[in-house]
C-alpha cells in the first residue's frame, strides 16, 4: 500500500482532468488549481494546465464521503481477522483458528460474526472462542459492535468485566461490560498496527472515490490517542480529509483542543437491534422480558445539547430504537425552549442511525435542522423476510425501519455512512441500497441518493463553502472519475440498476480531494 507525504509547494499545478464526461456532454474537461475548480468545458477550448490526465470516457462526479467510519477497527478488519459473511458457527471458529494460528500469541481483534445468518442461531461459546483463538487474548465483536464474544484470556485481563451489567459468563459480553472489555482490547492494539489499520482505512477509500469520512471517536470507542493519531496522519499524509466527533456526554472542550467538527458521533443513547440492546417502547418479538436499554436520562441528553448550543458546537447522539429516538427529540424540544429554534437550527446537530423514528419526533428534527447521518448497508443487510430485523421485532416494526423517503419529505437532510466495520465501505452500494430499499415506501430516487453520499457529507460536517459536493466553478475539487463497463454514456441511474441487477459496480479512475490526488495518477 503506497502512502504518499503530502507535497507542498508556493503554487498548487493547474491540473486538467481531459476528455471527461460532464452531465450528459462527452469530451470535456475540468482544470482545478488551489484546491478548486477553475473551469470546465468543451476540450478545444481547455486553457493552458501544468499537467493534463487523459481520463477518456470516463463519468466525472462529485466524490464520495463517508459519514460514519471507525477507522481504526476498520483497517484491522480489512488486513486482518473479518468475520463477516461466514456461513455457519464451524466456519467462524475455523476462520478464527487460522487466524490465531498464523498469529501465534497475539491479540485477536475481529468482528462481523452474525449468530442470525447462521443454521445454529447462536453465538460462540467461552469454551468454543478458547478453543478456537488458542487461548489468546481475544475480542470478537457481533457485526454491530454492541455486543462481543471473547476469550477468558482477555477476561483475566479485565476482571471487573464480571461485574458489569450485561456479563455473560459464556463469554457473551453486552452493555457495560461489553463496553469495558472493549476499551481493555483497544488500549491492547499497538501504535503500529493502529497506523497500519488507519492508513489501510484511508487507502481503501480513496480507491472507493472517497474524498473524505467522518471519524466516529470517543472514550468508549476507540480513546482520544487514536483519534490524534488518525488526525496527524490526514495532516501529513495524501488520503481522504478526516472529520473528526468526539462522543462523550457533556464534553465540548476536546472539540476546540483537537479542531473537531463536533461533540456528536456514537454518543450511545442506546445500543442495537441485533444485540437486543437498542431501546424499544415494546418489548422484542424473539426476547419479550426485554426492551433493550437507554444509556442516558432526559436530562443528561438535554444537558449535552445545552452546553454544544450554548457554544455553537454541533452535538449528536447514535439513537437507534423507538425510545432513544423519542428522548432525543425531547432534548432538542427542552433546548429549542431554552435558547430558540434558530440557535438549535445553526448548530446542525446530528442523529446518528436514526433506524426506528416515529411521526412526532421526525417533526420535531425537521423543525430544529438535524441531520440524519444513515447507514443503508443496514437495511440491504438485516431488512427483508425473514432477517435480522423481522426476527428482532415483526414483520410491522420492521418494515418501518431507516425511512429514508420519510426524512426526504420531511425536509430532513441525509448524509450516507456505512459505520464500517459493521458494514463495508461501499458508497455505490449504499446509493444502490437506499434506491432499492426492501420496503418499497422508504425508497429514494438514485440523485437523492447521490447527493446523499456526496454533498450531504459536507453538509453533516458543517463545511462552510458554497456548493461543496457538487462538480461546479468555483467549488472545491472533491472529485472521483468512473469506468463504467459495458456503456461510455452511463448515467447515475443507468449504474445504479446496473448494480440492482448484478452488475460491478464500475471502477474509480482517480479521486481528488481538495485538489490533491490521492488515487489514480499513475498511468494517466
Amino acid at each position: 500500500m503506497r502512502t504518499p507525504t503530502i507535497a507542498r509547494s508556493a503554487r498548487a499545478p493547474k491540473t486538467l482532468l481531459a476528455g471527461v464526461r460532464l452531465g450528459a456532454r462527452s469530451g470535456q474537461g475540468l482544470l482545478f488549481e488551489d484546491s478548486r475548480i477553475a473551469w470546465t468545458g468543451p476540450m478545444k477550448d481547455a486553457p493552458p494546465a501544468d499537467r493534463a490526465l487523459d481520463l477518456s470516457g470516463c463519468l466525472l462526479l462529485p466524490a464520495f464521503v463517508d459519514a460514519h467510519v471507525h477507522a481504526t477497527a476498520t483497517g484491522l478488519s480489512l488486513a486482518g481477522l473479518d468475520l463477516h459473511g461466514t456461513a455457519s458457527l464451524p466456519a467462524a471458529l475455523d476462520r478464527i483458528a487460522g487466524h490465531a494460528d498464523a498469529h501465534p500469541g497475539q491479540l485477536i481483534f475481529g468482528t462481523g460474526w452474525d449468530e442470525t445468518t447462521w443454521p445454529e442461531r447462536r453465538a460462540p461459546s467461552l469454551a468454543e472462542v478458547d478453543g478456537a483463538t488458542r487461548g489468546a487474548p481475544a475480542y470478537l465483536a457481533r457485526v454491530d459492535v454492541h455486543s462481543a464474544v471473547v476469550s477468558t484470556a482477555l477476561l483475566d485481563r479485565c476482571p471487573q468485566a464480571r461485574d458489569r451489567p450485561g456479563y455473560d459468563s459464556n463469554g457473551h459480553l453486552r452493555l457495560e461490560a461489553h463496553h469495558v472489555i472493549r476499551r481493555t482490547a483497544q488500549a491492547a492494539i499497538t501504535s503500529e498496527q493502529r497506523l497500519r489499520a488507519q492508513r489501510e482505512t484511508r487507502s481503501h477509500a480513496a480507491e472507493l472515490g472517497i474524498a473524505a469520512i467522518h471519524e466516529m471517536a470517543g472514550p468508549d470507542i476507540s480513546g482520544r490517542h487514536d483519534l490524534e493519531s488518525l488526525l496527524t496522519l490526514a495532516r501529513t499524509e495524501a488520503g481522504p480529509q478526516v472529520f473528526g466527533y468526539w462522543a462523550e456526554l457533556g464534553e465540548t472542550d476536546v472539540v476546540t483542543e483537537l479542531g473537531l467538527a463536533g461533540a456528536a458521533g456514537d454518543l450511545f443513547c442506546d445500543g442495537a437491534f441485533g444485540s437486543h440492546t437498542a431501546a424499544l417502547h415494546e418489548p422484542y418479538l424473539d426476547a419479550p422480558t426485554t426492551t433493550g436499554a437507554l444509556y442516558f436520562t432526559d436530562e443528561q441528553v438535554a444537558d449535552h445539547l445545552r452546553r454544544a448550543t450554548g457554544s455553537g458546537i454541533q452535538a449528536g447522539f447514535h439513537c437507534i430504537g423507538d425510545a432513544a429516538i423519542d428522548q432525543v427529540a425531547r432534548g432538542f424540544e427542552a433546548v429549542a425552549t431554552e435558547f430558540g429554534d434558530d440557535a438549535v437550527r445553526a448548530c446542525r446537530h446530528r442523529l446518528e442511525h436514526l433506524e426506528m423514528p416515529g411521526r412526532a419526533a421526525l417533526s420535531t428534527f425537521a423543525r430544529l435542522g438535524a441531520v440524519a447521518s444513515v447507514q443503508p448497508g443496514f437495511d440491504a443487510a438485516w431488512g427483508g423476510l425473514g432477517r435480522m430485523y423481522e426476527t428482532r421485532l415483526g414483520a410491522q416494526r420492521a418494515t418501518g425501519l431507516n425511512p429514508f423517503a420519510d426524512f426526504a419529505a420531511a425536509g430532513i437532510a441525509m448524509a450516507f455512512g456505512s459505520d464500517a466495520p459493521v458494514t463495508p465501505i461501499d458508497p455505490w452500494g449504499a446509493i444502490a441500497a437506499a434506491v432499492a430499499h426492501r420496503t418499497p415506501a422508504s425508497r429514494v430516487p438514485a440523485q437523492r441518493a447521490m447527493a446523499a453520499a456526496t454533498a450531504g457529507g459536507w453538509w453533516a460536517a458543517r463545511d462552510p463553502r458554497p456548493g461543496v459536493g457538487t462538480v461546479e466553478v468555483g467549488t472545491p475539487a472533491h472529485l472521483a472519475a468512473w469506468k463504467v463497463e459495458g456503456s461510455v454514456d452511463a448515467t447515475v441511474d443507468d449504474i445504479v440498476s446496473g448494480i440492482l441487477a448484478g452488475a460491478p459496480a464500475p471502477r474509480c479512475e482517480l479521486t481528488v480531494a481538495a485538489g490533491q490526488i490521492i488515487f489514480g495518477a499513475d498511468g494517466l
